[in-house]
């Protein structure tokens, strides 16, 4: 069976072709990608009505090279996937009305799929592909949580931000550290030749007790650090300022996920979106779940970010686990809201 995925949920255009077959896990035959990144750079930050625009120039012209990439012809596409939401609903309505028309002229079944869920199973992609069940770490530039996954479609929801997401602390800081946009890879970058240890940041609710995060403190404990260092700080400061910070996000975020691996007595941890990408979170991470005698696994760096790849990937496992809603009617809608806990 193959699957024709559509990602179109913020500022990348992803289409991607899986196919699966019984018994074995899914694998992505070709998938393309458009980042939007340029286009948004001189307003710093994404622009919702460019954002449809642009999806609307790129998708028919990626799904094509996907095809042809594939060896594949529109009449051997079994099922065809696309975000529902969350997202920008501008967005999503592009690459849900792309695949529902598409599906429709195919006489092939549709599929909507939740954003997050794409990400949460995109390891699966990985050739060192997690087992259930496993302890999932979602961090993007919108979102911060942490999930018990149990099987396909069985997630628990153990603790998430009460404000700011760790991308948005990455790329708020970013922002005022004079860094542009996107925030969070040039912060990264930066803070590879600065000092972690040269400003004693906050690290909001690490001793809370519970599983949640916020970071809209340290945002403040930033900009606060930056005047300080006056009007024209030095090259160094400013990379000490990015280290630190980067330290900040990331000693949060691998304390709350071990913590979180203790107490759920599994032996595996998933880590899923742009923020997975993250050098540094992942040595530390690595080493964190070792001391425990437990692995980490993540997605393809090039599958870190929005793509369609995850969203076909997780219509094909839904698919195979006989959890797939699928439609024919013509009919769709998105959900720009949609909490990850409302799936089954």
């Amino acid at each position: 069976m193959k699957v024709l995925g559509f990602e179109s949920s913020c500022d990348e255009t992803g289409v991607a072709l899986v196919e699966a077959r019984p018994g074995h896990t899914p694998s992505l035959l070709a998938d393309a990608l458009h980042s939007q990144v340029a286009m948004h750079e001189a307003y710093g930050g994404v622009v919702p009505e460019l954002a449809s625009r642009d999806h609307i120039r790129r998708v028919l012209p990626l799904a094509r090279q996907v095809l042809a990439q594939a060896g594949c012809s529109l009449a051997e596409v079994d099922v065809v996937a696309y975000t529902r939401g969350p997202g920008l609903a501008g967005a999503l309505l592009v690459g849900a009305g792309v695949a529902v028309a598409l599906g429709a002229a195919l006489g092939k079944p549709t599929l909507g799929i939740h954003h997050l869920e794409g990400h949460l199973l995109s390891p699966f992609l990985a050739p060192d592909a997690p087992e259930f069940p496993f302890i999932a770490l979602l961090v993007s530039g919108g979102h911060t949580q942490l999930m018990q996954v149990d099987a396909v479609g069985s997630y628990t929801l153990l603790g998430e931000t009460i404000d700011d997401a760790a991308g948005e602390a990455f790329d708020k800081s970013a922002k005022l550290l004079g860094l542009g946009y996107p925030g969070g890879p040039a912060l990264a970058r930066l803070a590879a030749q600065g000092d972690p240890k040269a400003f004693a940041l906050p690290r909001p609710l690490l001793h809370s007790g519970n599983l949640d995060f916020s970071f809209a403190g340290l945002k403040t404990a930033v900009m606060t650090a930056h005047r300080k260092l006056g009007e024209a700080p030095s090259p160094r400061q400013i990379a000490d300022l990015a280290a630190s910070t980067q330290a900040a996000i990331v000693d949060v975020l691998v304390t709350k996920t071990l913590r979180a691996l203790k107490d759920s007595g599994t032996r595996r941890v998933v880590v899923a979106g742009g923020v997975g990408a993250n050098l540094q979170l992942r040595a530390a991470l690595d080493a964190g779940a070792a001391r425990l005698g437990a692995r980490v696994h993540y997605p393809p760096l090039h599958l870190c970010t929005d793509n369609g790849a995850m969203i076909a990937l997780a219509a094909a496992l839904r698919l195979q686990h006989g959890l797939a809603d699928l439609r024919q009617d013509g009919a769709f809608d998105v959900r720009p809201r949609w909490p990850l806990a409302d799936i089954s």
